[in-house]
């Protein structure tokens, strides 16, 4: 495969604030060069187990479409309410394997249920998209104190990747054929991000609208670091025993802003309807990390939409990575404890 990588940094003007990144994300809509072509539709996923967070609606929802119509074993992890989305993919799609695990990845006892009923059902994942993601309008607290796109887009992701390694859930692999992969939803806006302040780690720090863009990167910044320290980590034999990716599908007309003020929705609405793509096109680079047969025998690969890049310099770095996986350690050690306990 022809490796198309180029310097790290933002496009366009980066993603300082709302406006800054909306004109980049119209200008990422329409740049075209260096493209990777989409997955064949005949490469299938049959008799391989695929979990998607966030599958209820937007891009979660469509990738978890696409893996089902693939033939892939669904496991759908949505916040409890949300029970007819099986029936509607199921008939999409023509694929009966289709089942809910509800999960509140905001409440990381909620996220350390999931996993002990993933390992009490002995399940092994193949393909595993943590997707699941959000922008408040202003900061909010998790139950356990937490920022909320802390706890969401971090915390959560790395509890589950801790514990699945853990329980069993993902198991490195013995057939290159059915290497799995842990692929992560992050953004562009993380180029744009400040570095982490590891002395204020996962402190709650108030923002409102003006500065939810700069909090927003930050975590997909601490997600991109994981993304990478978890590649290390996993496979540092030198031989890909999970193959570990990350990428930002662009632009997409979803839900996400649901909670920009109302004196923005008439604005925002239309912008997002004609020049963002369709859930079910940005689906597209988070598929071909899924799916595509070289992505298993890779590990941290980046994409911006179907664009190999380099994630920035920071959540490249490995003094990074080793701080943010030993900060995080303690945060998610209560929930560690309890599996050792039981």
């Amino acid at each position: 495969m022809t490796r198309r990588t180029k310097a790290t940094g933002a496009s366009g003007v980066g993603h300082k604030n709302v406006v800054s990144a909306v004109a980049t994300a119209i200008y990422d809509r329409f740049s075209s060069s260096g493209q990777l072509k989409p997955v064949p539709e005949n490469i299938r996923l049959d008799g391989k187990t695929c979990l998607v967070t966030g599958a209820n609606s937007g891009l979660g929802r469509a990738v978890a479409t696409q893996l089902a119509a693939r033939g892939g074993n669904m496991i759908l992890v949505c916040r409890p309410g949300h029970e007819e989305v099986v029936e509607e993919i199921q008939l999409a799609t023509g694929n009966p394997d289709v089942r809910l695990m509800t999960a509140d990845l905001a409440d990381m006892a909620s996220v350390a249920s999931l996993c002990d009923r993933l390992r009490d059902q002995n399940v092994r994942l193949d393909i595993a998209v943590l997707n699941a993601g959000l922008m408040p309008l202003q900061a909010r607290k998790s139950p356990q104190g937490y920022e909320l796109m802390f706890a969401v887009h971090f915390l959560a992701n790395r509890l589950l990747a801790e514990r699945w390694w853990q329980d069993g859930v993902i198991q490195p692999a013995t057939d290159p054929a059915r290497t799995p992969r842990l692929v992560f939803v992050s953004s562009e806006a993380h180029q744009s991000s400040p570095p982490i302040d590891f002395d204020r780690f996962g402190a709650f720090t108030p923002y409102g609208l003006k500065d939810g863009m700069k909090f927003y990167g930050q975590t997909k910044l601490h997600l991109c670091t994981l993304a990478s320290e978890l590649s290390r980590r996993l496979n540092s034999s030198g031989r890909v025993q999970v193959a570990v990716h990350a990428l930002c599908p662009g632009p997409i007309a979803s839900n996400i802003a649901r909670e920009s003020p109302v004196y923005i929705k008439p604005i925002l609405k239309p912008i997002m309807k004609t020049l963002f793509r369709s859930p079910e096109q940005a689906a597209e680079p988070v598929i071909y990390l899924a799916c595509a047969d070289e992505m298993g025998q890779r590990s941290g690969v980046y994409l911006h939409m179907m664009k190999e890049k380099l994630p920035s310099a920071r959540a490249l770095d490995p003094l990074n990575g080793e701080q943010l996986w030993v900060k995080s350690e303690a945060l998610i050690a209560p929930y560690i404890r309890e599996v050792a306990t039981a």
